[in-house]
């Protein structure tokens, strides 16, 4: 398993999330993707994409379930996630979502942090926290060594920006966990799909 989850991209986290909700074509996830605006995260192209789904297959993580053809469209290959790919989804996730050096898996696995339990997901997102805030120090005490040094401000712009950055995010975290917290936070799968979710799926099957 952690040779799996260790191979598993940003697209193939991405790929198996969807198949938790039920078995997909490529093409259909290419769309629901797109539809979503996921592509903001990581790019999807068609061949990415295929050759994604063959990785994932060929180590276990999804499984060929049928074959549709649909008039003059060429054949479509439906693709079922397996017990060991929804297992590493949650490895994955509870890998990335406290690690502060990734920023784009961090993206992923923030986004699929309902697949983990609410209390787990806030102890990743804590441990997070205090990493950012020791980079945040760090990183603010050389600053205000540098200025009182006499380093002129035109060369500390960069270093002006990644402060306030880190600033910004602590706030945002802190925010979110506090909201994660709450009882009224709808978390995981225990809630009824809305119809804007019902209306991107029935459109990524056409």
């Amino acid at each position: 398993m952690k040779d799996a989850v260790d191979r598993l991209t940003p697209l193939g986290l991405m790929v198996l999330a969807l198949l938790a909700e039920g078995d997909m074509h490529p093409y259909e996830m290419i769309r629901l993707l797109r539809l979503r605006r996921d592509d903001r995260i990581v790019p999807v192209t068609n061949g990415t994409m295929y050759h994604t789904v063959a990785r994932l297959e060929r180590a276990g993580l999804v499984a060929e379930v049928g074959v549709d053809r649909d008039g003059n469209r060429p054949e479509r290959t439906t693709y079922s996630v397996t017990d060991a790919g929804t297992a590493a989804v949650g490895e994955w996730v509870r890998r990335e979502l406290a690690r502060v050096d990734r920023p784009t898996e961090f993206r992923v696995a923030l986004a699929e942090a309902h697949n983990l339990e609410r209390g787990e997901a806030i102890d990743l997102l804590r441990i997070r926290r205090g990493a950012l805030a020791d980079a945040h120090r760090a990183l603010a005490d050389g600053h205000r060594l540098a200025q009182h040094k006499g380093v002129p401000a035109q060369y500390l712009l960069e270093v002006d920006r990644d402060e306030a950055m880190l600033g910004a995010e602590l706030a945002w975290l802190d925010d979110l966990l506090a909201r994660i917290a709450h009882p009224d936070f709808l978390w995981g799968p225990d809630h009824e799909p809305t119809e804007r979710y019902l209306a991107q799926r029935k459109a990524a099957r056409q």
